[in-house]
């Protein structure tokens, strides 16, 4: 095949389903190429999305962007592939009959905002920039879950009423024969 420099089609059986596949020469090896039926794949008509009118100024904006957050190298260490290193001496250590390495501890998350807090003090800022008065009033807090357990269950508890209070007593008194 490579001196001919044809590839051959084949079937082969992979995860208990007939495949089709493409068998080439690179270098010394045979290399094969997992190929589709063609029923399992789709019309490119389907994946089309519906036409867009896009501007010269949204095509400009979106090039700057590009080149905004492109980058010529890719060295460094936010590129170097930590899982494969972590699983590397997980195997080692376990080949060994040594304790698991030290996995670190995951970074403290971030601080929580209060939306509310922040929206007040944006509306505040804004006002005062345009001279306005600049008050801001907090909203009234709702009453909590067990708050209104304890409120619901109160105005739901009846008291007795003549007829139960007189079952009762008579429940309690001696029957006479």
């Amino acid at each position: 095949m490579g001196r001919s420099s044809k590839v051959a089609v084949a079937r082969y059986a992979w995860s208990g389903r007939e495949r089709l596949g493409l068998i080439r020469v690179r270098g010394d090896v045979l290399v094969l190429h997992a190929m589709r039926w063609p029923d399992e794949i789709r019309s490119p008509q389907e994946l089309l999305p519906p036409p867009v009118e896009v501007t010269d100024e949204e095509i400009e904006g979106a090039l700057a962007l590009m080149e905004s957050v492109s980058r010529d190298d890719l060295d460094g260490e936010e590129f170097r592939d930590t899982y494969t290193d972590a699983l590397a001496e997980i195997i080692a250590a376990k080949r060994e009959d040594k304790p698991l390495p030290y996995a670190p501890k995951p970074e403290a998350p971030g601080q929580v905002l209060d939306f509310m807090a922040a929206l007040a003090e944006s509306v505040s800022k804004a006002r005062a920039s345009r001279g306005e008065d600049a008050d801001v009033h907090e909203l009234p807090r709702k009453k909590t879950a067990a708050k209104k357990q304890t409120s619901a269950k109160a105005a739901t508890k009846k008291q007795p009423t003549k007829k139960t209070a007189s079952k009762k007593t008579a429940a309690r008194r001696p029957r006479s024969p």
